[in-house]
């Protein structure tokens, strides 16, 4: 079975290639009936995509999804159910687009340095008027034929060691975690399983988010395989957390499972949505 719950999508306003509401109507047609927009450090889609989902008939939940550096990694957090007007989480928000223009400038500076000019101009215009991020460099550089395509872009520029890369210095787990939950979301932790950590690591970084006031975690995500799959299930019961469900979807070309694909939840979770009102959630 298919879920009709999508809790994980990119639009235009961060990294994602359809707009706001290009990826509601398109959603709506592939059947998900409660999707969430949760752009990278950023609620500027959500307005539109608010619009777009009177009209396609589709439940849209606030979302966001917020980047965190934990003990050297990166990882993501994301709000389901905020209110993207709330002061605190707009107040945070501005500090990390803040870092993420000094980031891309950064990044820019390196690939010069490495002999690759206008990276930055470049990446700008792929960005359009959303925030730039490590993928819009990688369009700029596959369209050069810097690399065969924009996953081999990462291996080859922007990874650690790599000649573009800048260390992520972004939100704690706890502001993170704190600003969603003062916005009236519940914090979720984005495809655990493909953070490079060990099994120790995972369960302690999910420990402290749970006593932080962190609600679940991706079970069923774009970026797990099958037997991810069940691994984070019993992951889930064994502490204790609500299952989501979400595709990473980014756009028709840029995108590991389809809107309308993503996997029913295992049968032993519980799901994130299951006590939601009718407000949040078809």
């Amino acid at each position: 079975m298919r879920s009709c719950h999508d809790l994980h999508t990119h639009s235009t306003a961060s990294d994602g290639s359809l707009t706001p509401g290009e990826l509601v109507r398109k959603a709506a047609a592939a059947g998900v009936a409660a999707l969430a927009l949760t752009d990278h450090d950023t609620v500027e889609g959500l307005a539109e995509a608010a619009r777009a989902a009177v009209g396609a008939g589709i439940a849209l939940i606030n979302g966001i999804e917020i980047s965190v550096t934990w003990n050297r990694c990166t990882v993501h957090i994301v709000g389901l159910g905020i209110d993207p007007d709330h002061p605190g989480l707009l107040a945070g928000l501005r500090g990390l687009r803040d870092y993420r223009d000094r980031r891309a400038e950064e990044i820019g500076d390196r690939l010069h340095k490495a002999g690759i000019p206008g990276a930055l101009e470049g990446a700008r215009r792929f960005a359009g008027d959303g925030l730039v991020s490590r993928t819009h460099f990688a369009h700029f550089l596959a369209e050069t034929g810097r690399a065969k395509n924009v996953q081999d872009v990462f291996k080859r520029y922007l990874v650690r060691n790599k000649p573009g890369h800048v260390p992520g210095d972004w939100a704690s787990l706890a502001e993170a975690v704190g600003w969603i939950l003062d916005a009236g979301g519940q914090a979720v932790v984005a495809h655990p399983a493909r953070y490079d950590m060990t099994a120790t690591k995972l369960r302690s970084m999910l420990g402290e988010f749970r006593e932080l006031g962190g609600t679940g975690i991706e079970v069923v995500s774009g970026s797990h395989s099958l037997d991810d799959y069940q691994v984070m299930a019993r992951l889930a019961a064994d502490m204790k957390f609500l299952a989501s469900a979400g595709s990473d979807y980014h756009g028709p070309n840029n995108f590991r499972i389809e809107l309308g694909h993503l996997p029913s939840l295992p049968a032993s979770c519980t799901p994130i949505w299951h006590d939601w009102p009718d407000r949040r959630a078809a």
